[in-house]
């Protein structure tokens, strides 16, 4: 079984929190001084080498400025239409 850092869906999470960082203005140091965690955690997760816990997720949200329920939804819709891309190959 593939480790879940390297899933695909996994990447796609990565890539849309990445996205919601830059989105937000904010640099790596910047949210990481918000959490009060050292930039080395931040950059950890968006290069997939530490998963992101559920609770580390919402207070990273907090920081940017992401509605979680929408940013759930926002995933689930890209993770079907990968999905959908790989069936009709």
């Amino acid at each position: 079984m593939v480790n879940s850092l390297h899933r695909p869906q996994y990447e796609l999470f990565r890539t849309m929190m990445i996205e919601a960082r830059e989105v937000a203005g904010l640099t790596q140091v910047q949210v990481a001084k918000a959490l009060g965690r050292p930039q080395s955690f931040i950059s950890k997760y968006e290069r997939g080498e530490r998963r992101l816990d559920f609770t580390e997720f919402v207070d990273i949200a907090g920081i940017l400025g992401i509605d979680v329920a929408t940013f759930v939804s926002i995933y689930q819709d890209s993770v079907k239409a990968r999905d959908l891309r790989q069936c009709l190959r």
